[in-house]
């Protein structure tokens, strides 16, 4: 396995982390530099962990994990997700003061919310370890680059979402919320129907 085929996997691996960041973005009237930077730094960090952690525990260990991984997903996307929306909602009923006293909007980002996200978002990652082992690929080159691609579509994912967001703040967050959801929904799918 070559280069190209490392990039063409990071991409893949990428893509539910780039999605979950333009609702991240969304969340967020305006983000802030610090609030691009994070969620590239969680999902670029879990998406580089998973695919190491699955090369060394072996493919006893994700078979076992595969049978409930997408599950996992779909419980911690749906939570999240579900209260973006509630989230929203409230903030169109008129509920500002209750959402600023809260502080939804840094919420966002906080550790907890983004640490389960970065998990959910990576869970799939751990398959990959296995097959970067079976091919015999170089870990710390697949690492770096799977690592680095989730850092920089995370965070332009983020500021796509934020340029969107700023307008229609309430709107966005349910539209995120949304988008949370049915990434889960999708990861189950595609477990069920397509494997």
């Amino acid at each position: 396995m070559g280069l190209l085929e490392i990039v063409l996997i990071a991409l893949g691996l990428s893509m539910d982390a780039f999605a979950v960041s333009i609702s991240l973005g969304l969340s967020a009237k305006k983000p802030k530099p610090v609030e691009i930077l994070l969620p590239g730094l969680y999902f670029g960090v879990f998406q580089s962990l998973m695919p190491a952690a699955g090369y060394f525990a072996g493919a006893y260990s994700a078979q076992k994990i595969e049978k409930i991984d997408h599950w996992i997903a779909l419980v911690l996307l749906g939570f999240i997700g579900g209260k973006m929306i509630r989230d929203g909602l409230a903030r169109k009923n008129g509920e500002e003061q209750k959402g600023a006293k809260e502080g939804n909007g840094n919420n966002s980002f906080g550790f907890l919310r983004m640490l389960v996200l970065a998990v959910a978002t990576s869970i799939d990652a751990l398959a990959v370890g296995i097959t970067f082992a079976f091919f015999k690929v170089h870990l710390p080159t697949a690492v770096l680059i799977t690592g680095t691609v989730t850092f920089v579509i995370a965070m332009g994912g983020v500021v796509i979402g934020g340029a969107f967001g700023a307008k229609y703040k309430a709107h966005a967050e349910c539209a995120g919320g949304a988008v949370l959801v049915l990434i889960g929904i999708k990861i189950v799918s595609e477990h069920l129907f397509f494997s």
